[in-house]
C-alpha cells in the first residue's frame, strides 16, 4: 500500500457549546453529531458513534466485540459505569483447553478465545437507562453508512491492510470485510450490506434479534467450526452489568474508571503513587518526571496483573488497593535515580485494537465509551452474512491454576478497554470524558493525559499531542518505547538510570494509542481534542 502515516499534522482544540463528539473516524464523529443535532443526548450520540465505528473501522470494533462506558448525568451529578463485556462459554474449562493441546496460552485466532460479544446488549442498556431517542433513530446513520458506503480514511486504510494478511483469511464471511479479496485503499468507497442488515435487525428486534436469532446462531456456528465451545444458550443468557465506578482524587479532580474486570484500576493505582511526587515541579519532558511515571506505572501493572479478574468469581480488595496507605507503601519502592527490577504485586490487605470516543451535550451530560474486538479483527472470524468479526477476549484469561483470572466457564476475562472521566471534587461538576485506546497502553495513556491536563494545565488537544511513553507488556517484549520528540538528553539520562529504551516514529507510533478528550468549562464551553496518531476528529455545532 503506497500510503504510510507520518503523524506530522498540527491540530488545535475544537471549541463549542451545543454538543461535541470526538472519535477516531470522521464519518463516525459526524454520525454522533447528527444525533445530537436531532435532539439526542450524550448517550444517544455515543451509541450512534459506536455503531458507525463498526462500519468505518471494523478492524477495531463492532458487534462482535465488547464495550465499557462511563456516563455523567448532569441532573444528578452521578457517574454510572456500564460493563458490556461478555463471558466465556459455560462449557469452557482449563482442563478442556489443556486437553486440546494448549499449555502456555491460547492462539489469538482459536475458537476458545471467542467470548460472548457484549456490545449489542451494552448499547441497548445505555439507551434504556440514559437515552432519549429510539434505537432505530440512533442506528440510522450507521445503517446508511453501511449501505451507501463511505471513503476509508488514510490511517485506518493502512491498519486495515496491515491486519488482513494476519487475521482475515479464513472462512467465507471474511470477504464481507474486503473488496475483491483485499483491504480498501485510502479514499476508496467501502460498503458493508451484511452489517447494515445486522444493524437493522438490532434496531428492530432488540437484543433478542442479535443473541437468540439468526445472528446468534451464526456466531455460535462459527466459534464451533474453529474449535470453540460457544453455544446459542451462552449468547441468550448474556447480560451487561451496571457497576459502581471506582475513583481516586488527583489534585482536585476525581478520576473515574470502570471497576474490574477492566484494567482502569491500573491507571488509578499509578495516579495514586504519582499524587505524592509533585510532578508539576519537574520538567514535563525531563528525565525525573518520565522516570517517576514509568516506575509508578510498572508498579501499577504488577498489581493489575494479579488482582484484575471477574469480581463475580472472587474478592478483589479495591478499597485497600486504592487507599492512601497502600499508595505510600508502593511509592517507597521507587528509587528516583534507578529503574527497579521487575516489580511484584503488593499485598494491600496487609499494608487491546480498540476504538475510544466521547460525547457531550448542551445539558451537561457526557459519555466516555470504548468498544473493541481486541487484537485487530479479533479472531479474524466473520460469521457469514453478519458483516462483523468476532473478538478474541478469551486470550486475556490466565492458564495458571489458582490465578484470580484463570479461565472458567461463564467468567469474564481481564479486559484492557477502559473509558475515563473527570469531575471537579469541589462541586461534583463535569470536567470531562477522556480516553486513550490501545491494549495495555490504555492505563498508561490515561495517566499521561491526566498529568498533562492537571499538572501542566494543558488543553485537551495539547495533552494528546504531547509525546508519550509505553511500557512493553507480555509478547511485546521488554523495555520502554518513547516517541522521537522526547529530548535526546532525557533519553540518555533514562538509559543511564537503567531503562531499556526504544524510539518509535512513523507507523511504530500506533501502539502509543489513539485518544479523545472533551473538557467542559464551568461556563458550559466544551473543548475537544483528537489524537494526531489516527484519523481522529472532534466536531461541534
Amino acid at each position: 500500500m503506497p500510503f504510510a502515516p507520518d503523524f506530522s499534522s498540527h491540530r488545535v482544540p475544537v471549541v463549542g457549546t451545543r454538543g461535541m463528539v470526538a472519535s477516531t473516524e470522521p464519518a463516525a464523529t459526524a454520525a454522533g453529531l447528527r444525533i445530537l443535532q436531532e435532539g439526542g443526548n450524550a448517550a444517544d450520540a455515543a451509541v450512534a458513534t459506536a455503531a458507525a465505528l463498526n462500519v468505518t473501522e471494523p478492524n477495531s470494533t463492532g458487534l462482535g466485540g465488547d464495550c465499557f462506558a462511563l456516563y455523567y448525568e448532569a441532573s444528578s451529578g452521578q457517574v454510572s459505569a456500564l460493563n458490556g463485556s461478555g463471558r466465556a462459554p459455560a462449557a469452557l474449562t482449563l482442563d478442556r483447553i489443556r486437553a486440546d493441546g494448549f499449555e502456555a496460552g491460547l492462539p489469538s485466532d482459536h475458537g476458545h478465545t471467542i467470548t460472548v460479544p457484549g456490545a449489542c446488549a451494552g448499547w441497548w442498556d445505555m439507551i434504556d437507562r440514559h437515552g432519549s431517542l429510539t434505537m432505530p433513530q440512533i442506528l440510522a446513520p450507521a445503517i446508511a453508512l453501511a449501505e451507501e458506503g463511505f471513503p476509508v480514511a488514510p490511517i485506518n486504510a493502512f491498519l486495515w491492510h496491515a491486519l488482513v494478511g494476519r487475521q482475515l483469511q479464513r472462512g467465507a464471511g471474511a470477504r464481507e470485510l474486503l473488496i475483491d479479496g483485499r483491504s480498501p485503499r485510502p479514499g476508496e468507497i467501502f460498503r458493508n450490506p451484511t452489517l447494515a442488515r445486522s444493524l437493522r435487525c438490532v434496531a428492530e428486534k432488540g437484543r433478542e434479534g442479535f443473541y437468540q436469532g439468526e445472528i446468534g446462531e451464526a456466531i455460535a456456528r462459527t466459534a464451533q467450526e474453529y474449535g470453540g465451545l460457544l453455544e446459542v444458550a451462552d449468547l441468550a443468557s448474556h447480560t451487561s452489568t451496571w457497576d459502581e465506578p471506582i475513583s481516586t482524587l488527583y489534585h482536585g479532580l476525581r478520576v473515574w474508571e470502570c471497576p474490574p474486570n477492566g484494567q482502569g484500576l491500573a491507571a488509578l493505582l499509578c495516579l495514586n503513587v504519582l499524587r505524592g511526587m509533585d510532578l508539576a515541579q519537574m520538567p514535563a519532558l525531563g528525565p525525573d518526571r518520565y522516570h517517576a511515571m514509568i516506575e509508578a506505572m510498572r508498579l501499577a501493572f504488577a498489581d493489575a496483573a494479579w488482582f484484575i479478574a471477574d469480581p463475580a468469581h472472587g474478592q478483589i480488595p479495591l478499597e485497600e488497593l486504592l487507599s492512601e496507605s497502600y499508595a505510600v507503601e508502593r511509592r517507597k519502592r521507587i528509587d528516583p535515580l534507578r529503574a527497579a527490577p521487575e516489580p511484584e504485586h503488593g499485598n494491600p490487605i496487609h499494608s487491546s485494537d480498540t476504538v475510544y470516543f466521547c460525547t457531550a451535550d448542551a445539558a451537561g451530560n457526557a459519555c466516555s465509551f470504548v468498544n473493541s474486538n481486541y487484537m485487530g479483527f479479533g479472531t479474524g472470524l466473520v460469521p457469514e452474512g453478519c458483516g462483523f468479526s468476532l473478538q478474541n477476549r478469551g486470550a486475556g484469561f490466565s492458564l495458571e491454576p489458582g490465578h484470580p483470572n484463570v479461565v472458567a466457564g461463564g467468567k469474564r476475562p481481564y479486559h484492557t478497554i477502559i473509558p475515563g472521566l473527570l469531575t471537579r471534587e469541589s462541586d461534583g461538576s463535569l470536567y470531562g470524558p477522556f480516553g486513550v485506546m490501545g491494549g495495555f497502553m490504555q492505563p498508561q495513556g490515561h495517566a499521561q493525559v491526566v498529568v498533562g491536563m492537571v499538572d501542566d494545565d494543558l488543553d485537551p488537544q495539547a495533552a494528546l499531542d504531547r509525546p508519550r511513553f509505553k511500557i512493553n507488556h507480555g509478547d511485546e517484549g521488554e523495555g520502554v518505547v518513547v516517541e522521537t520528540e522526547l529530548p535526546d538528553a532525557t533519553r540518555e539520562e533514562l538509559t543511564r538510570r537503567g531503562h531499556a529504551l526504544q524510539v518509535a516514529d512513523g507507523f511504530a507510533r500506533i501502539p502509543f494509542g489513539r485518544g479523545q478528550i472533551i473538557r467542559r468549562d464551568p461556563s458550559g464551553v466544551l473543548w475537544g481534542g483528537a489524537d494526531p496518531r489516527a484519523d481522529s476528529i472532534a466536531m461541534t455545532f
